[in-house]
């Protein structure tokens, strides 16, 4: 396999191979679905693309992650040589980086639960405490629905999606999956999985006859922020963990 240029680039290809890893691990890009891209610069961002022997996300490598610019050219001499190509949704990642600048990292994503739940009429609500403060407090703020269940692959429809996002981090994309865009590449893939965890919960509950109930507002109040060292750094040191053991068998 043909090690991509840029060598400069490196702990960003390695830290966007991890992603991948971790999101299969977590059952949220099962097969070769699913991609993660960050930005570089005002023009160009490193994106997980497809090759010649593609396997999908679970076996993702830094050679898989390559350079391109907003439109899917390559972003540098050689990024995508070897039979390398952009995902076919490029669109979605280019679009939401081109509108949000407080974003630099984009997932997408296909959570069965999270379709599971949206199509079952279940919202991503806050319906948890101590259990997933960072989710509940996601949740909280509303985790808004793309309606139309499409491969988002040009920038009309990448558009709409993003207008349909506004300024959550989060978005459900009907029929098809999620979108999580954060400032780093570890909070959006932690988003997904956050979205994730209460729409499984979400479905146990009422698949066991059980009514949601938002947490209480008083009791919203009283969730502490444990803090990025533990939210994120903490929670990413897991993942990784988890996601090596899940590979490794």
């Amino acid at each position: 396999m043909n090690a991509p240029p840029s060598a400069e680039l490196a702990p960003l290809r390695t830290l966007l191979a991890d992603a991948c890893r971790v999101l299969a691990a977590r059952g949220l890009a099962d097969g070769i679905l699913g991609h993660v891209s960050l930005r570089v610069d005002v023009g160009r961002m490193l994106v997980r693309c497809r090759g010649p022997e593609e396997r999908g996300l679970a076996f993702t490598t830094d050679a898989d992650i390559r350079l391109v610019d907003l439109s899917g050219e390559p972003g540098a001499a050689g990024e995508l040589d070897g039979g390398y190509s952009p995902p076919n949704e490029l669109p979605l990642h280019a679009e939401v980086l081109r509108r949000r600048s407080d974003v630099d990292a984009v997932v997408h994503a296909h959570p069965p639960a999270v379709v599971a739940a949206d199509l079952a009429g279940i919202a991503i609500r806050p319906i948890v405490g101590a259990f997933d403060i960072p989710g509940t407090r996601l949740a909280a703020g509303g985790v808004p629905v793309y309606l139309r269940g499409v491969l988002v692959r040009d920038r009309r429809l990448a558009g709409e999606m993003v207008a349909a996002m506004g300024e959550r981090p989060v978005v459900v994309l009907r029929g098809h999956g999620l979108t999580s865009a954060a400032a780093s590449v570890e909070q959006a893939v932690l988003q997904s999985v956050g979205v994730d965890r209460l729409a499984t919960l979400s479905l146990r509950v009422v698949g066991a006859g059980g009514t949601l109930t938002d947490l209480p507002a008083a009791d919203l109040a009283e969730l502490p922020d444990l803090g990025a060292a533990f939210n994120t750094a903490t929670a990413w040191r897991h993942e990784l963990a988890r996601a090596a053991v899940d590979t490794n068998g």
